[in-house]
C-alpha cells in the first residue's frame, strides 16, 4: 500500500503524541521534502520531533515532476503541492491531507484523500485507541480546526455520539 502524507496529519499527531498510529495503520508513509521542512517548524513551538526523526517507517521522496509541483503551488502551499504531485506519480492508495482546497484538488486528480479525523476513526476501528473524542479534543486544544458539524459526524462514525 502506498500512502503519501501532507504536513497537517503528521503535525496533528505529533502535537498529541500519537504519531505511531500511522505506522500501526499503514506501516509506511512517504513524504516529500517540503513536508519534512514544514514539520521542522514545530520545534520552534516546543514540540518534541524525536518520534518523527526516529521513525524509520517515514520515507522521504522527492517528486519527479517539478513543473507539476509548480502548477499546484500556484494555489497551494509547497508541502501540499509536493504531496499531491508525489501521490499522482506513485499512484498512491491514500493521500493524507486535511486542508479543504488541497483535498478538492487531490480529489479532482483522482486521489483518495483521508484526513486526521478519518485516521482517528480508523485507529478506533482497529482497536488502536479506545476512544476518538479525547484525541479530537486534544487536537482542538492544539488549534486543529474542525467545525462543530464535522466534530459531531466524526464522533457518530466512531460510535461516540454526544448527548445533547
Amino acid at each position: 500500500m502506498i500512502v503519501i502524507s501532507d504536513t497537517s496529519v503528521l503535525s496533528g499527531l505529533i502535537k498529541i503524541q500519537r504519531l505511531s498510529l500511522l505506522k500501526d495503520i499503514f506501516s509506511e508513509i512517504i513524504i516529500p521534502p517540503a513536508v519534512q521542512s514544514e514539520l521542522e517548524e514545530l520545534r520552534r513551538f516546543g514540540f518534541d520531533l524525536s518520534p518523527f526523526e526516529q521513525a524509520s517507517w517515514v520515507v522521504i521522496k522527492e517528486p519527479a515532476d517539478s513543473s507539476e509541483v509548480s502548477k499546484f503551488e500556484q494555489v497551494l502551499d509547497r508541502g501540499e503541492a509536493e504531496a499531491i504531485t508525489l501521490a499522482i506519480e506513485l499512484k498512491a492508495d491514500f493521500l493524507l491531507l486535511d486542508e479543504k482546497k488541497g483535498r478538492s484538488i487531490a480529489e479532482i486528480e483522482g486521489l483518495t484523500v483521508v484526513g486526521l479525523a478519518g485516521i482517528l476513526i480508523r485507529a478506533k476501528q482497529l482497536s488502536l485507541i479506545p476512544e476518538v473524542k479525547p484525541l479530537l479534543d486534544d487536537l482542538v486544544k492544539h488549534n486543529f480546526r474542525i467545525s462543530k458539524t464535522l466534530y459531531e459526524i466524526v464522533l457518530k462514525r466512531a460510535g461516540e455520539e454526544t448527548e445533547e
